[in-house]
């Protein structure tokens, strides 16, 4: 037979109390995201500063994503091999508060797995709309240094287009 149902349940607190921290830190690399670049972009005309910075962020971010499924995973199994414990423990008065602690087990497994999905799933849309915003700051850039006479027109432009967003 399997692990005695205790050792379940500690390891599966152990890793519902990693995921937690994980998620944590995960929000906060995916909030931070778009605030450093939105930063940078004011600070220093160069365009290269927030991609070298999303870069290194996108990395964290793949690195996190990946740990975050693994301990997902790993919690669904120990969720599982609770379960078939719990059925085939067979004594019925154990039972009832068996099936609860399950419940709260399962309850919290599906919490982190859809905080996960949401923080995931807001951040790549985060990282779309840097991007599409800096291929326009390159083309607004190329078209500057391109149009020597229409600079100061186009700067104007500009400014009055940075004052209206």
């Amino acid at each position: 037979s399997g692990p005695p149902r205790a050792d379940l349940r500690k390891q599966a607190r152990q890793l519902e109390n990693e995921l937690d921290l994980k998620l944590v830190s995960f929000s906060k690399l995916c909030t931070s995201y778009s605030s450093t670049r939105d930063g940078r972009r004011d600070r220093y005309s160069s365009d290269t500063t927030p991609l070298l910075n999303g870069s290194s962020q996108d990395r964290m971010f793949e690195t996190m994503a990946v740990e975050i499924e693994q301990l997902l995973g790993k919690l669904t199994g120990i969720n599982d091999k609770m379960a078939e414990y719990t059925n085939s423990a067979g004594v019925p008065s154990l039972n009832a508060a068996l099936m609860h602690t399950l419940q709260r087990h399962r309850d919290i497994l599906q919490d982190y797995t859809h905080e996960f999905h949401k923080t995931k799933g807001n951040f790549l849309a985060i990282r779309e709309r840097e991007n599409l915003l800096g291929s326009v700051r390159k083309d607004i850039e190329s078209y500057k240094s391109g149009s020597g006479v229409n600079n100061r027109r186009t700067e104007l432009f500009l400014k009055e287009h940075e004052h209206l967003r």
